[in-house]
């Protein structure tokens, strides 16, 4: 180094702000679901009472999600019956329709419901990703089972077979050239809310939180834990979030007191009514007054009633 030469400067130390972003993240919740299931009305309520508590949606086919939230990739998944119950807890929330997916130009559609017996003569795909607990499938069996519900719609769509499936995946999988018709006498597939067991038997209190949303509760049940305090600076903060998930002002806020609401009615009018305080001018008694029951013109009259 030459005399001109400035030595060069120690690297500055880590600001705080730079040790803050190595600090644990806050709370997520993390949802798996499987094809047909549209999770979008949940998550929009979960947004609004825990705006604070970020949900990634995790896809999975029906046979990964149980894999899924074993391995800890989810806190809980919408999941097709039957579960394993030795390590998962599931609660039924709907069953779906059964129907079948044909050609528009196929003599079933012609008809709105069929049953499994007027497809005795139809070539039925059966791929490998069935949702359906068959003992047996209806029709005639293909030579090769498609791997997937996506490929036997192309299949269905070439014009080989038909293939019957739950209504949420026909709409899943929804073309222009094809149709479906409700089939009866057919296994149907139910749609629950799964999570993994914990030590206490009881859910984590964030699947708690969104049972509760599934199962339509409000913001003020009473059942469930209560909503996490936002943290400061949050969203939730900003916005003035209590325990009841509303406002501490504007529309969630405290209503005006009967006392305030009577106050104000009384200055409304411009003047206090003569008779309220029972005095006439200077605030004596009024033997007028008096007379008329304690009222001035606001006053109740005595006397027989009009006719």
């Amino acid at each position: 180094m030459t005399g001109s030469e400035a030595p060069s400067s120690p690297t500055a130390p880590a600001s705080p702000d730079a040790a803050a972003d190595t600090s644990p993240a806050g709370p997520s919740f993390r949802l798996a679901y499987v094809p047909g299931v549209t999770p979008t009305k949940w998550v929009r309520i979960w947004k609004e009472r825990l705006p604070d508590v970020p949900l990634t949606l995790v896809a999975a086919t029906p046979a990964e999600a149980f894999e899924v939230l074993r391995g800890g990739g989810a806190d809980a998944g919408f999941v097709r019956l039957p579960v394993d119950r030795t390590d998962l807890s599931a609660i039924p929330l709907y069953t779906e329709t059964t129907v079948v997916v044909i050609p528009k130009d196929h003599v079933i559609a012609a008809v709105e419901e069929i049953t499994a017996d007027d497809l005795a003569d139809e070539l039925v795909l059966h791929p490998l990703d069935d949702t359906l607990d068959w003992e047996r499938p209806p029709g005639v069996p293909a030579n090769e089972r498609p791997e997937t519900t996506a490929d036997a719609i192309e299949l269905v769509a070439a014009g080989v077979g038909v293939l019957v499936v739950p209504q949420s995946l026909a709409r899943l999988h929804h073309r222009k050239d094809l149709t479906y018709r409700t089939v009866t006498g057919t296994p149907e597939s139910r749609v629950a809310l799964s999570w993994p067991q914990s030590g206490s038997g009881e859910p984590p209190e964030l699947v708690e939180h969104f049972i509760g949303i599934v199962r339509g509760r409000t913001v003020n049940s009473t059942r469930g834990p209560s909503l996490p305090a936002a943290p400061a600076g949050s969203k939730g903060a900003a916005k003035g979030r209590g325990s009841d998930g509303k406002g501490s002002d504007g529309r969630g806020g405290a209503k005006k007191s009967s006392a305030g609401k009577s106050a104000a009615g009384g200055a409304k009018g411009g003047k206090q009514a003569r008779g309220a305080s029972g005095g006439g001018k200077g605030g004596r008694p009024s033997a007028r007054n008096s007379a008329k029951g304690g009222g001035g013109k606001g006053g109740a009259k005595r006397g027989k009633p009009r006719r």
